[in-house]
Order: structure tokens, then sequence, then C-alpha cells
């Protein structure tokens, strides 16, 4: 290769870790400037080209610029129709505008392409749930469960679903189980506590109240004590 192709390569590397931001760490318009300047050169071709336009939306939303981040989820979505990804960045991006019926629509597609899309199925579990519509959620976060058993945060939040049905034996094996997977998982101890309490263990409640919040002290927010009684309300979804 010649020294000009080779530094025409490195240049290219440079711009596309800038539009993909990997590691978080670049500003929204450096993002965007360097997406557009991979569609403007029409750096990837195929259904990948999709991603260009993904992680310029990211940046359009990261300054606030809806309208733009939304043309670019649409193009993605047209760049590659017969694939899941640009289906389920869009569903978040009608998520994050509360547009659920918009977003369980998205997720509804990705899913129909790619079944054992995990991300999907979490995705649209926490529409569910949020909706209130907890038998769906359950059967989502057991699907993700199933494809992926050792997934702590599906474990924790199904927990959560079984504590909204009061199913609170079913809640503590869940929430331990996503204990077991991963001991610092904060919302898991608190979520087990909130069930203990339920079912009337109150030294477990306790102990694993105590436990989520020295693990994640903002959790204490949702701890109130009165007259020596204390009382706990649940974490947002």
């Amino acid at each position: 290769m010649k020294l000009c192709e080779v530094q025409l390569a490195r240049d290219e590397g440079i711009v596309i870790n800038k539009c993909t931001n990997h590691d978080g760490k670049i500003a929204p318009p450096v993002i965007i400037q360097a997406c557009t300047e991979l569609v403007d050169r029409n750096i990837l071709w195929g259904h990948d080209r999709f991603y260009i336009f993904v992680d310029r939306a990211m940046g359009y939303v990261s300054q606030g610029d809806k309208q733009h981040a939304l043309d670019d989820y649409n193009t993605a979505v047209k760049v590659a129709r017969k694939y899941a990804p640009p289906y389920y960045y869009r569903g978040l991006f009608y998520a994050g505008q509360t547009d659920v019926e918009a977003a369980l629509r998205d997720f509804d597609t990705a899913l129909s392409l790619k079944p054992q899309f995990i991300p999907a199925l979490l995705a649209r579990a926490k529409i569910h749930k949020s909706q209130n519509d907890l038998s769906d959620a359950l059967a989502d976060y057991s699907e993700a469960i199933r494809l992926k058993p050792k997934s702590a945060a599906a474990w924790v939040e199904r927990g959560y679903v079984r504590l909204l049905q009061r199913d609170y034996e079913s809640a503590v094996r869940d929430e331990a189980e996503a204990i077991r997977l991963d001991p610092k998982l904060a919302r898991a101890y608190f979520l087990r506590g909130a069930a203990f309490g339920d079912l009337g263990n109150s030294p477990s409640a306790v102990s694993d109240i105590a436990t989520a919040v020295d693990l994640d002290p903002s959790l204490d927010h949702y701890v109130s004590i009165k007259d020596k009684t204390a009382s706990i309300a649940l974490p947002p979804f």
C-alpha cells in the first residue's frame, strides 16, 4: 500500500471513530460533523451505512435537535429496512419522546426481523411496564432471560414486574438471582427488600434496603421514616 493510501485510511479511521464515539467523550458537534463527512464521502456502503445516520442522530439528540435526529433515524431505516437495529434505535428515540405507540411499533418490527434481539425485548418490556401492561412485560423479560439467563438486568426487572403483580415470593426469587449474578446491583437489593417487606419479613427487608442504600445512596430518597416506622416508595421504572 502506498504512503498516501495509508494516510487516507488513517484519516478515514479517525473520522469514523469520531462519528461512532465509542468512548463517549466526543462532543455532539464533532460527532455530527464527522458523520456528515462520512455521508458526503460515501465511506460506507450497503446496510452497514445505517450506523452513520444512527450515530449522527444521537449527536442531534444530545443537542436537542429532535427533528434532524428523527430525519436521520428515518434514513437509517430506509437504508437497512430488513435489519432490526435501525428500528430499535428509532424506537428508543420515540420512547424518549414518550410516543409509546410509535416506539412499540418499531420494537415490534425489530423483533419480527430478529426475534432474539434482546435489547429490543428489554426496551419493549420497559414500555409495557410503564403502561401497566404487566403480562406483556413479564413475557418479554422472561424471553430475554431464556435467551440470556446470566443477564442480571433482565432478572431484576422481571422481579420488579412480579412485585407490581403482588407476586412477592417470585419477586424475591428473581431479585435473589439478579444479586447472585451481580452482587453490587443496588436496585435488586432494594426491590427484594420491598418484596420482603410485603411478605412481612421485616429483618430481611431492613437488611436489603440498607445494603441497597450503601451501594447507591440516591436510593435513600425512596425511604422515609416517621415515628420510628419506615416506608419505601419504588424507584422509577
